[in-house]
């Protein structure tokens, strides 16, 4: 992990007036409030000038207005995590963590993540874009059962099913589609599900989750005690290694940077399978970047400096 212990800023004076903008409109809007507080007191734990704003449709003008130097970007979902926001603190000159404007919004599309690793040949489950519970059961006879139904451009497992059975194809087709009008569906990957956090350009230890619920859904993510978290992850340091390159390579080929979250499954046969990348992840105290990071050898407070160090980086 050396290059993570390198630090690009060792003064809090160097991030001026911070800007924590959390909450926001989008589903996952409780979630972003939980992760801003964190963030907001790890920050200002080390010195930092930071200011917690529950975002709403003012935003621009609370920033432009408030004399802020930067912003630590820890909204979740749609309106933030989708390069809106992005685009909006490029506009006011403002710099910010993470991702810019282009991968943030490619990140929050299920299918367009896909699509991009797809052509970059990593491995990622087949798909079909279906538009009603009919077009759901023609899917399911050429992916076959089970099948996760998902919407495309949302979080957290929001509007997410896993259908076993004809029964279910319409309860699962109406969840989905009142989150997105883009719903995916793909085959039920059985195996191993990991998830691996990146942090300026580093992969952190893989974290193998574990659930008696019938998948890590929003439930299993911010609220059960039943959840089991493992890191270390139990794997061979090479196939470690190997699945930590993977989640790297990933992550660049959507065009991320600063940190994120990949999600994978690896099946009976060892083969790993990618799902999804967060560009904003949680920052609760079940949330799993945090964990990785601890890992690693950071601290919550040293973990969102990183993060932060991150808006000072040039943008491409």
């Amino acid at each position: 992990m050396q290059q993570i212990q390198q630090r690009m800023a060792s003064d809090p004076v160097a991030f001026g007036k911070v800007a924590v903008l959390m909450g926001g409109w989008s589903a996952e809007r409780a979630v972003s409030l939980v992760s801003g507080q964190a963030v907001l007191r790890g920050l200002q734990a080390r010195g930092v000038d930071a200011h917690g704003i529950d975002v709403d449709r003012g935003i621009l003008n609370v920033l432009a207005d408030g004399g802020f130097d930067r912003a630590f970007i820890v909204l979740h979902g749609r309106g933030g995590e989708d390069g809106v926001m992005q685009g909006a603190l490029e506009l006011l000159g403002l710099p910010y963590t993470g991702s810019g404007v282009l991968a943030s919004a490619l990140g929050m599309d299920k299918l367009r993540t896909k699509q991009v690793w797809v052509g970059a040949g990593l491995p990622t489950p087949p798909w079909r874009l279906v538009e009603s519970a009919v077009e759901l059961a023609e899917a399911a006879a050429a992916l076959g059962l089970p099948l996760a139904v998902k919407p495309s451009r949302e979080g957290s497992s929001i509007g997410v099913s896993r259908v076993d059975d004809p029964a279910q194809f319409q309860a699962a087709w109406e969840r989905a589609a009142a989150c997105d009008s883009l719903v995916l569906v793909e085959p039920w990957i059985v195996g191993q599900e990991y998830t691996g956090g990146l942090l300026q350009d580093e992969a952190l230890p893989l974290i193998r989750l574990e659930t008696p619920r019938t998948f890590y859904d929003y439930e299993a993510k911010y609220h059960a005690d039943d959840t089991r978290y493992l890191c270390p992850c139990g794997l061979p340091e090479a196939r470690e290694a190997e699945l930590r390159d993977l989640v790297r390579r990933a992550f660049a080929a959507v065009g991320c940077a600063g940190w994120g979250r990949i999600d994978l499954l690896v099946d009976a046969q060892d083969q790993p399978w990618l799902l999804e990348v967060n560009t904003v992840p949680g920052m609760t105290d079940h949330s799993l970047v945090p964990m990785a990071a601890r890992v690693a050898g950071l601290s919550f407070e040293d973990l969102v400096w990183r993060i932060l160090e991150t808006s000072l980086a040039q943008r491409s």
